[in-house]
């Protein structure tokens, strides 16, 4: 299957160069002059490098031939993460460089979409929240408001995110995945 410019979204699978790319970012472009083109920002997902591409109004590009599986985290050993699909009870292991930036929000017991390329596991999809504790973090002082500022927070997974002055150690946070930004508190 292939895609044309007017289909461009983020998250995009695509392959180009037998290479699978994630597309992170578009834009459409129509000069004063000229014919009009996309811009994008595509993430390689077997190294996580970014590339920039142009492409030109009614370019094609490949899709990428990406399965995915959702799975759950099970743990973390030396540099392996080890995740379980649910369904067949199958074991599998991600090396933390592949997964680097996106092993930040990886809680025990979380669910995951494992994208597989070529029968081989090349990243994971993080879901678009979760919940957290707070494992380190400065107190609360009393009159800090929630429109007073942030102070930096330490989550059980290892991610530092900027929350309220009125979060305190040991409380629960919802946290977007995607924008790395405190949501919410949450009651458990």
């Amino acid at each position: 299957m292939k895609y044309q410019t007017s289909q461009f979204k983020n998250g995009l699978k695509v392959e180009m160069d037998n290479t699978p790319y994630n597309m992170v970012y578009f834009q459409f472009v129509k000069p004063g002059k000229g014919t009009a083109f996309t811009r994008t920002k595509l993430k390689n997902m077997l190294t996580g490098a970014v590339i920039e591409r142009t492409f030109r109004t009614g370019e094609t590009i490949q899709a990428a031939d990406v399965e995915t599986v959702e799975m759950e985290f099970l743990y973390l050993e030396g540099e392996d993460y080890h995740f379980m699909n649910m369904d067949t009870y199958d074991q599998i292991s991600i090396p933390k460089s592949t997964i680097e930036e996106e092993s930040k929000f990886l809680i025990e017991g979380s669910k995951v979409e494992i994208l597989y390329y070529k029968s081989r596991p090349v990243n994971i999809d993080l879901p678009n929240f979760v919940e957290a504790e707070i494992t380190i973090c400065d107190p609360g002082i009393k009159g800090n408001t929630a429109n007073g500022g942030s102070k930096p927070a330490t989550i059980s997974s290892g991610a530092t995110v900027q929350v309220p002055l009125f979060i305190e150690q040991g409380e629960w946070i919802k946290v977007d995945t995607r924008t790395k930004e405190y949501v919410s508190r949450v009651k458990k």
